[in-house]
């Protein structure tokens, strides 16, 4: 599908002469700052009313899965004390004095509505009218909207049925008996905070089994290693992740968890599949507080009805089942967008048909989000800035 070019530019405001970034998560903050680096105008355009409005939403217990001090943005770091996996508070600071210190051009409120080609600039239709500019960089992020499968029956069970974007605090699962449903990085985030909490029975539904890692090995971050482990060959990432996830943990299809369908890398690469990080949820899993159970099948008023056939009776069903971009409205009329409404490219990469369109933080990366945003962000203005990337 090629994107459809509208040479009419009758009641069009005036072209900025630079980049006009949607979003201000780590992704368009980091790239706003690299294209004004790079002599590129810049102006991000934040549908919320103030910075990291997501990281305030979040569960109280989040904390980054990445270290510290492979989390951060060019020219700011976290205080001395910062523990080596931030909490979600200390990211929200990172970010203001990230956007303070390099006195970003944010401005809030302003939801993006549609992106149009217009051959040799861009058409961008706001909650605020139209802007004209002639790059685009979508930095809305990968987890713009939390995603509930539509199980058969769900709208009549009596328990509660939120998405793991929704966890809230680990303390009001005590004494409740919880499934979660999805074993990949949301899925144990949720079960290692509430491993640390006395509920009752806890289930753990697993279409696909996790490429796993430990959050630690002794008193050392494996995150650490994440700038080497990018930096191998794919199938060699795969197998030593695998060997890792073996050593630390035992063959875990002993307690019911299936393997996972490839490598940790290549579903990286494939699916987009994030590496989970485990502290503590495999423990509880080993020791039976947490039972590993097929796939949902439906749900009747008082339980969840399993693929083989089996019923179980949680208090709480937490979706850890990933999220959508949301980038149909924004840009699907550019046929940018695979299936599952990821786009085609992302980084410095793009289509010569559309110049001047970049998309930055949509995949899952090896050295994390904070690392990938920075190198996404240097590619995209070299490559703005007509130099090599």
């Amino acid at each position: 599908m090629e994107a459809e070019i509208v040479p009419d530019r009758s009641g069009e405001p005036a072209t900025f002469e630079g980049a006009l970034v949607i979003g201000a998560g780590a992704a368009g903050l980091a790239a706003a700052h690299a294209l004004i680096e790079a002599g590129i105008p810049a102006e991000i355009l934040e549908r919320e009313q103030r910075l990291a409005e997501p990281w305030h939403r979040r569960h109280d217990n989040l904390h980054l899965n990445t270290h510290r001090d492979l989390s951060t943005l060019p020219g700011v770091a976290y205080p001395a004390g910062t523990p080596a996996f931030p909490h979600r508070t200390a990211v929200i600071r990172l970010f203001k004095d990230f956007a303070e210190t390099h006195r970003l051009p944010i401005t809030y409120g302003v939801a993006v509505e549609e992106i149009a080609f217009r051959g040799d600039h861009w058409l961008v239709r706001t909650s605020e009218g139209p802007r004209v500019a002639r790059h685009v960089v979508v930095a809305t992020g990968r987890d713009r909207q939390p995603f509930i499968p539509n199980w058969k029956g769900m709208k009549g069970f009596s328990g509660r049925i939120i998405h793991s974007a929704d966890f809230g605090r680990a303390s009001d699962y005590a004494g409740k008996k919880v499934l979660v449903v999805g074993a990949g990085n949301s899925g144990f985030d949720a079960l290692n905070h509430l491993s640390g909490v006395e509920t009752g029975q806890m289930w753990l539904s697993a279409r696909k089994g996790p490429s796993l890692l430990p959050k630690r090995i002794g008193q050392i971050a494996v995150h650490r290693f994440s700038p080497f482990m990018a930096s191998l060959p794919v199938w060699l990432a795969d197998a030593a992740m695998a060997a890792t996830q073996r050593l630390v943990f035992g063959d875990l299809r002993k307690y019911g968890l299936p393997p996972a369908p490839s490598g940790g890398a290549s579903r990286l690469g494939a699916d987009y599949t994030a590496i989970a990080a485990d502290d503590g949820a495999v423990k509880a899993i080993k020791a039976g507080r947490i039972l590993v159970v097929p796939q949902v099948r439906e749900f009747t008023n008082d339980s969840v009805i399993l693929e083989n056939g089996k019923a179980i009776s949680p208090d709480i069903v937490i979706a850890a089942t990933g999220y959508r971009t949301g980038l149909e409205t924004m840009v699907g009329r550019l046929g940018v967008l695979d299936p599952k409404g990821v786009p085609l490219f992302n980084g410095a990469a793009g289509d010569p048909k559309l110049p001047g369109l970049w998309f930055t933080g949509m995949r899952p990366s090896i050295r994390g989000c904070f690392a990938n945003a920075r190198i996404q962000a240097a590619a995209i203005a070299a490559r703005a800035a007509g130099r090599k990337g």
